[in-house]
């Protein structure tokens, strides 16, 4: 069996992280999976989804601090619509993630989430949802 889910958010700032595991997760019951996997895909260049901790919000403070020292804006950079640096944080973050779904729920560890984050907003933005099993 397989799902194919899409839902949208809106985002009000660049270095936004915005915990969607809710969403996916309303994807999966929707899906009638009970064990399977879940691909969460993001379809942009300048957005990304990652697994992190879920409890304190200083996690994704710290982790956009962190990616920003990474991949700071650069006057050198050529690309002409100015987010550079956007693009090189979600190339490290990446666009993808595949989970374990078991039971018809997400397998993650207690404390874990998965966080969109978006690294050139204020945007609309699309989430893909493609649940496997039986």
């Amino acid at each position: 069996m397989t799902h194919l889910a899409e839902f949208s958010l809106r985002t009000t700032q660049q270095n936004q992280m915005i915990k969607i595991s809710p969403e996916v997760q309303k994807a999966i019951t929707a899906s009638g999976v009970k064990e399977g996997m879940c691909v969460v895909l993001i379809p942009h260049t300048t957005a990304a989804v990652t697994v992190n901790e879920n409890a304190d919000p200083d996690v994704a403070y710290d982790m956009n601090l962190a990616l920003s020292a990474i991949s700071p804006d650069r006057r050198e950079f050529r690309h002409g619509e100015g987010n550079s640096a956007a693009h090189t944080k979600t190339s490290l973050v990446g666009p993808s993630i595949t989970l374990i779904v078991s039971g018809g729920r997400l397998l993650l560890g207690t404390w874990q989430g998965i966080w969109f984050c978006e690294y050139d907003g204020p945007r609309t933005r699309r989430v893909l949802v493609r649940v496997l099993g039986e």
